[in-house]
């Protein structure tokens, strides 16, 4: 009798930390925050912010250059892990942070937190020529970072849970190529995985706009500062218009719209509002858009030193949401393909969907910081990606990692912190918006920028 209790008490207790645990795409009062950048120069690592339930989805940034030495993609998490201070794999740039950062990844994802890569960034070196490019590209994506195998996998047995795509340069074509690739190498396993944009507040997005209508995206993140139309010029501000293109022209009609805003005044050149405004902007937009998921900062170490900006505004967003008596509003006329994560293990989570092909998002952000990427890289850009079956990548699946080789020293180049904003085109819509459609990438859309 006595083992049985016992076994009943293990259950229960099992059912309510997988509750705990749950990460819900339903929401409107989810809160995303990108890290890896060291915003405020005191960038502490990753499960330093995934010990109170503030943050929903952390996406990592960057990965910066596509076509590295090797073939392979660089990445760069500034004092954290690079391909400078840290081990790289044999002929590439592509640095080694499995111990560096891997059990961190899995202790946020233990406690239901979506970890995703962030890919391009301001100067990232990125693009395509050809779907077929793009999906060759997603294909060694899948196999270093999700749910395939290689022996240079720079977090070893740990699968992240998606992608975000922060384009700020190069040719916009081809990425919904790349998005569909990832769905199409998920699908077999029963794993969903988190995709996401980080696209500026003008419409449309110069570099990532058409693949937000030709591929299924998660969620947009989209930035509202550095922009004409960000939060701090409330006649321009447009988030009626995302909700519009959300439920009109997505490919996933379920998408979930992000209000991305500024961390702190050093985050950004403009756009920067206070925590009570921003929850202000947050709560009208949970009353008025069922395509409402919640707010996106730049960055997790600018809002921790902003008197921790990340946690006022999630207890306020919260709290309005609650008020709504509906935290998690369904959008169209079918809830099939929502999706809700739940904790299969202190290392691992699942999503459940009836859908294979929920849409994922990417999303760029501008930011002022300091770290290790030397001149001319990129600085973000991603999708988010979440797993929907207990399968996720055994022990067994990965080959041991070979030995790293270490680069020499390097001298750290000194950075300026954000770029600098044109003044007069922000005055001008009709300018900016002129400028914003060229081929060169406009100087407001960058995390940071390097000298």
């Amino acid at each position: 009798m006595s083992g049985l209790r016992s076994l009943a008490c293990l259950i229960l207790g099992l059912g309510l930390l997988a509750n705990v645990m749950a990460f819900d795409h339903t929401r409107m009062d989810n809160l995303a925050v990108y890290w890896g950048q060291d915003g405020a120069n005191s960038q502490q690592r990753l499960s330093f912010y995934c010990q109170d339930d503030t943050i929903d989805i952390i996406p990592l940034a960057f990965l910066y250059i596509f076509r590295g030495e090797g073939g392979e993609p660089v990445i760069d998490f500034a004092n954290t892990c690079n391909q400078w201070d840290d081990p790289v794999f044999p002929g590439t740039d592509l640095a080694n942070c499995q111990s560096a950062m891997a059990s961190d990844i899995q202790t946020c994802q233990s406690k239901g937190k979506l970890v995703t890569l962030s890919l391009g960034g301001a100067t990232g070196q990125v693009g395509f020529s050809s779907d077929s490019q793009a999906e060759t590209f997603a294909t060694q994506v899948w196999n270093l970072f999700l749910g395939g195998t290689s022996s240079t996998r720079p977090f070893g047995k740990v699968v992240l849970d998606g992608i975000d795509l922060d384009i700020e340069s190069g040719t916009p074509a081809h990425y919904a190529a790349f998005v569909n690739k990832i769905r199409s190498l998920s699908a077999p396993t029963g794993k969903s995985y988190y995709i996401t944009a980080a696209p500026q507040c003008p419409y449309p997005d110069v570099y990532i706009g058409a693949a937000l209508n030709a591929a299924p995206f998660d969620a947009v993140f989209v930035q509202f500062y550095n922009n004409y139309c960000g939060l701090d010029a409330p006649d321009e501000y447009n988030l009626a218009t995302w909700d519009n293109w959300a439920k009109t022209q997505s490919a996933n009609k379920n998408v979930k719209v992000f209000i991305g805003a500024a961390a702190s005044k050093d985050a950004a050149g403009t756009g920067y509002v206070d925590s009570t405004t921003l929850a202000n902007y947050a709560a009208d937009a949970q009353a008025k858009y069922s395509s409402f998921g919640g707010v996106m900062m730049w960055d997790a170490d600018t809002a921790y030193n902003n008197g921790q900006f990340d946690k006022a505004v999630k207890t306020a967003i919260v709290a309005s949401a609650e008020k709504l008596g509906a935290s998690a509003p369904k959008q169209g006329s079918s809830s099939s393909s929502a999706k809700k994560v739940t904790a299969t293990s202190s290392a691992t989570h699942i999503i459940k969907t009836t859908s294979s092909a929920v849409p994922k998002t990417t999303a760029t952000h501008s930011v002022a910081t300091t770290n290790t990427i030397p001149k001319g890289t990129a600085t973000s850009s991603a999708i988010h990606t979440v797993q929907t079956s207990s399968d996720f990548l055994s022990p067994s699946a990965v080959p041991v990692l070979p030995p790293s080789v270490t680069k020499p020293a390097f001298k750290q180049p000194v950075f300026a912190p954000h770029e600098t904003i044109d003044a007069v085109a922000m005055a001008d819509k009709t300018r900016y918006e002129k400028a914003h459609q060229t081929d060169a990438p406009p100087k407001i859309n960058s995390r940071f920028f390097r000298f």
